[in-house]
């Protein structure tokens, strides 16, 4: 599905470079249109002879081309590309990309590129697991970059180990397949909550919250996208879902999201609660309307069940759960200390101090905390972009 398609390769100084020939003749084999960067360091490892001759174009690398002042425009060459692929992708280039370092023409490519931009890192088992190397990865997947995982093989150093880069082969399906892309969750069963609770004083009074569904809603859509089976468990909100292979079930208090979601637990792969249950619900709930009689009226609560910690106690190894935090003060501590109390493999904070952010909004900023101490920022983002990066974290997850 590359017919048409205007790639840009970027191949930055790794032994790995030797692929990007492969890669380059497979994306042309494939239809599309192909245009190279290479780092100088590159040219250590792969020709530009040959990359232009299986290119069938000119191969960059200078800002500047020729004894004229030819000027290279990387602004045009970034706003010409459909994908931009980075490979290989090794770590001293990964770290520019993260950190906005402009000092050759691939980054500054990279820098004024607006298409969907995916990296493939290549290097020595060390280098790539080395915390520096992960927090790169993690900050150009926040910024919506798509990582392409390297293979677990033989390393130049004689090592083994992660850090192979991913073969041309994996690379030019992963890109030229939006089917694949679209059904790496099929067989998958999601469970998500959304929405608020409503506890009833009486007839018509309750106690709630602001949320409105459309974080909960739009994960929901994200992991249809990718050809889950889900289940939306939602209070009450105006909310409509727009995917493909959602089950929609609507309920009204705490009580009722227990039951329904301890129910449909047993049999999700994946449970995502982004629901703002209600904490406390009303001890008696009157049978009429509570007349106005006096200055005060006293109300008394008690805890609903916590579903999270029901859902932390009985979840199996293959099964991903994940939370919500929505916090205004000491959130990563108060977050921190949900994720190990609920049993949880990530949980997904939330500020009320940030702006853009929480209940109501279309946009959303997060930070997601996994259960081995990784941290990611995510910026602020539409919605439905948060719930793809959400997505991402899970299919990482599984395939980890």
């Amino acid at each position: 599905m590359l017919e048409g398609k205007k790639i840009l390769l970027g191949i930055s100084g790794s032994i790995a470079a030797y692929k990007s020939a492969v890669l380059t003749r497979l994306f042309v084999k494939a239809g599309a249109e192909v245009k190279i960067i290479l780092t100088p360091a590159a040219h250590n490892f792969v020709t530009p002879i040959t990359l232009a001759t299986l290119s069938k174009g000119p191969v960059y690398t200078h800002f500047v081309k020729g004894d004229m002042g030819e000027w290279t425009n990387h602004v045009d060459l970034g706003l010409w590309a459909d994908y931009f692929v980075v490979a290989p992708a090794s770590a001293n280039t990964l770290a520019k990309m993260a950190n906005g370092i402009c000092d050759n023409l691939l980054l500054a490519t990279y820098l004024s590129a607006r298409c969907d931009v995916w990296f493939a890192p290549a290097m020595d088992l060390d280098m790539y697991m080395h915390p520096a190397t992960q927090k790169n990865i993690q900050t150009l997947v926040s910024f919506g970059c798509k990582l392409i995982e390297p293979n677990y093989g033989e390393l130049a150093s004689g090592l083994e180990g992660k850090g192979r880069m991913a073969e041309p082969e994996e690379i030019c399906a992963i890109l030229a397949s939006p089917f694949q892309a679209q059904n790496l969750l099929s067989g998958k069963r999601v469970l998500i909550t959304a929405g608020p609770t409503f506890e009833h004083i009486d007839p018509v009074r309750f106690i709630g919250n602001h949320s409105s569904g459309k974080m909960g809603f739009a994960i929901a859509e994200a992991f249809s996208a990718k050809g889950a089976q889900v289940t939306l468990i939602t209070g009450p909100s105006s909310m409509q879902h727009k995917g493909k292979n959602i089950q929609r079930i609507d309920v009204t208090s705490a009580a009722e999201m227990f039951e329904a979601t301890t129910k449909h637990f047993v049999k999700s792969n994946i449970t995502i609660m982004s629901a703002a249950v209600a904490d406390y619900t009303p001890e008696k709930t009157s049978i009429s309307k509570i007349k106005k009689n006096g200055d005060t009226l006293e109300l008394k609560l008690k805890k609903t069940r916590d579903i999270l910690k029901e859902l932390g106690q009985t979840k199996t190894n293959k099964q991903i759960l994940v939370g919500f935090a929505l916090e205004t003060d000491n959130e990563e501590a108060n977050a921190l200390k949900k994720l190990k109390e609920k049993n949880l493999d990530f949980i997904v904070l939330n500020s009320l101090k940030n702006k853009g952010a929480g209940f109501g909004f279309d946009t959303n900023q997060i930070k997601i905390l996994h259960k081995n101490g990784q941290q990611i920022d995510f910026g602020l983002k539409p919605k439905h972009e948060v719930a793809n990066d959400i997505v991402d974290q899970i299919i990482q997850l599984i395939h980890a």
